[in-house]
């Protein structure tokens, strides 16, 4: 089994990357493979809503600028980290623009992530970190991905990169998190012919203009 994990902090072993490495590290405890991408240092724009993914079916967004590989990454893994800093109580940008097209790639895609196992990790010096926990969630509970808990919110507190190896209790979120998400993992896995998935249902779109 593997893990794609996306870094989308800036700062390629800032506090965002120790928060997703206290996570991998029980992973591959379980024999689970870890691959962590940087994405926060890259030029990624947003979204053109073209629906050129939509027409195309090719799995593919119509930029070219390194998220159609990560989203290939993405449909071979059997788990998902998204990894955020906090930016005015929100997402980094870059990793918005990476996360909105590419899980509407994979939506539109014939459901591409659904019932893989995705869980969030943040980190923040002070506020903010729940509502970007929040908003990372967003994309997973929409791609009906499975999502494991820890004891707490998934979010690491420092300031100055490494500042997060002193939070003790946000050490023991990761931990927490990184042994859970490898027991659903495992018993998804286990289950695999043996229980039946719930049928997949077509997108239903209304709006309010009547």
């Amino acid at each position: 089994m593997k893990v794609v994990a996306f870094n989308g902090s800036p700062k390629k072993e800032g506090n965002t990357f120790h928060g997703i490495k206290m996570v991998t590290e029980e992973l591959k405890k379980e024999g689970i493979e870890v691959e962590i991408i940087h994405v926060g240092n890259k030029i990624i724009r947003g979204c053109l809503a073209c629906n050129g993914c939509v027409k195309n079916q090719n799995e593919k967004c119509v930029i070219n600028d390194g998220v159609n590989e990560w989203i290939q990454k993405m449909k071979e893994a059997d788990g998902i980290i998204l990894g955020s800093p906090v930016h005015y109580s929100s997402l980094g940008a870059t990793m918005k623009a990476f996360l909105d097209r590419a899980f509407y790639v994979t939506s539109v895609n014939n459901s591409m992530l659904r019932h893989k196992v995705g869980a969030s990790v943040v980190a923040v010096r002070r506020s903010g970190g729940v509502p970007t926990f929040e908003q990372l969630n967003n994309y997973i509970n929409y791609s009906e991905m499975l999502m494991p808990t820890s004891n707490y919110w998934n979010v690491i507190h420092g300031t100055a990169p490494g500042d997060v190896k002193e939070d003790e209790e946000g050490k023991q979120i990761m931990r927490v998190l990184g042994k859970n998400m490898a027991w659903l993992m495992k018993l998804i896995d286990f289950g695999k012919g043996e229980v039946k998935e719930p049928e997949k249902e077509n997108k239903i779109f209304t709006n309010f203009i009547r």
